[in-house]
């Protein structure tokens, strides 16, 4: 509970240091705070209570869940100083909204009532609505705001109806309650309709197809540091969300819902790797990539009866900080030469090496290559589908990332066989240290992936 408590205090912190002109105070403040507040999430591990009659919920699962999101928004932090270097006058405005994105991303893996679920997607939510259309004079910008806003809201007002028919059956909002209700009662219709409303608006937050339309439109035209943000905070706050609503309060549910999400999964994994192949824009395929890891995680939720909290946490891992790597160095790219299209890496290899081989080991990663965290992600994941009897998925899986290997090397066939005109490239600091902590993340999860495996 202290852990969204002081979140939010930091936020807030951040707007007010604009009023005082203490501007050029925030981004390290803004650093430090969330580097305490990890320390802070950390010290309550081992702890199980509940807060405010159990409206959130400490446990193992949150804490590493909270861990892993703070650590995300922290690197997203320190790399925002010189990604709104242009806009100085509003930093406090977009390191606000960051933290505020954060503190929505917490409540969705701590909640213990349906209400504060609801109240963290929609924190989370209403700040990238404003994020991802913060460029006010790019056309892009505010075509993805109006549609992720258009879409979100649907998708919420469909969450909060499912909320409701559940509330109506058990007359309750409290997951543990709700769990005791299907174990005594035979649930109505109306629990399978509510729980069928609450899986689309999960999904659709998730990207998961064929809820995944809004995604590349929105992930393209938003500002690259948003889009990395929703592609990592945002999709694992939902997925960790999904997990436990459903492991704690829907499990009934699940036998009826059983196809729905084998052909959602399915789905998603053919759409998500087939559509990324067609790509000549590297934040475009990142995109597709991430629905696409939207597939995998679902074989994670589709095999919860196996305890799959482990698998889905390492996985979280795994793909967020091969994300953010990814997502800093196209930034850097980016400001570099001026374009997001494949054929911007182009020599990269030559001009600069360290670079180079950090993005070829984030791509390696994403494709599930050894010895990466990523080889292990999918490996800890295929392996609970298939003791939890989805042969079938995995196959498909199986093939999925094989084709994945062949969008995620066009980027590493650019940089070290194709020629590019000699320009002047520069990666300041801050990008520098992000990219090298998440490369050596991933090197290490991959190394010693029982330290994490085994976490929860």
């Amino acid at each position: 509970m202290k852990t969204i408590v002081y979140t939010s205090t930091l936020g807030l912190v951040c707007m007010l240091a604009e009023m005082f002109n203490l501007r050029r105070f925030i981004l390290p403040v803004a650093v430090l705070g969330l580097c305490v507040i990890f320390g802070l999430n950390a010290m309550s591990w081992g702890v199980n209570a509940g807060f405010y009659h159990n409206m959130v919920m400490i446990d193992n699962y949150s804490v590493a869940f909270s861990g892993l999101l703070i650590l995300l928004s922290l690197f997203i932090v320190i790399l925002s100083g010189n990604f709104y270097k242009n806009e100085e006058s509003k930093i406090s405005d977009y390191l606000a909204l960051i933290i505020f994105t954060l503190c929505g991303a917490l409540a969705m893996v701590s909640f213990g009532n349906m209400a504060m679920f609801f109240l963290g997607i929609e924190v989370l939510s209403i700040s990238l609505y404003i994020l991802a259309g913060s460029k006010r004079k790019d056309v892009r910008s505010n075509e993805a705001a109006m549609k992720y806003f258009l879409m979100g809201s649907f998708a919420s007002g469909i969450l909060l109806f499912g909320i409701a028919l559940i509330y109506g059956e058990t007359g309750s909002f409290d997951i543990a309650r709700i769990s005791e209700y299907t174990e005594i009662t035979a649930p109505s219709p109306l629990y399978y309709i509510g729980v069928g409303m609450i899986l689309i608006a999960v999904l659709f937050k998730a990207s998961v197809a064929p809820f995944h339309f809004w995604a590349p439109d929105v992930y393209e035209g938003s500002p690259t540091l948003t889009t990395a943000t929703m592609a990592t905070v945002a999709k694992i706050a939902a997925f960790a969300g999904f997990y436990r609503l459903f492991s704690a309060s829907f499990v009934p549910a699940l036998p009826a819902y059983a196809w729905v999400l084998s052909a959602v999964t399915a789905l998603t994994l053919i759409i998500g790797n087939f559509s990324a192949l067609n790509q000549d824009s590297f934040k475009r395929m990142l995109a597709f990539s991430g629905i696409s890891h939207a597939g995998y995680l679902m074989l994670g939720i589709i095999s919860l009866y196996g305890k799959t909290e482990n698998a889905i946490f390492y996985y979280s891992l795994a793909y967020g900080v091969s994300s953010i790597a990814a997502f800093a160095i196209a930034i850097v790219v980016a400001a570099n030469v001026g374009s997001e299209k494949f054929e911007a890496f182009n020599g990269l290899g030559k001009r600069k090496p360290l670079l180079s081989v950090t993005l070829t080991i984030a791509m390696l990663s994403m494709a599930g290559i050894p010895p990466f965290a990523g080889f292990f992600a999918k490996y800890y994941i295929f392996s609970e589908a298939v003791k939890n009897g989805h042969l079938a998925l995995v196959v498909l899986a199986v093939i999925a990332s094989i084709v994945s290997v062949y969008y995620y090397f066009k980027v590493i066939v650019a940089m070290y066989t194709k020629e590019s005109a000699e320009v002047l490239f520069t990666v300041k600091p801050a990008y520098a240290f992000v990219i090298a902590v998440c490369v050596l993340i991933t090197v290490f999860a991959g190394i010693f992936p029982s330290v994490i495996a085994n976490l929860l």
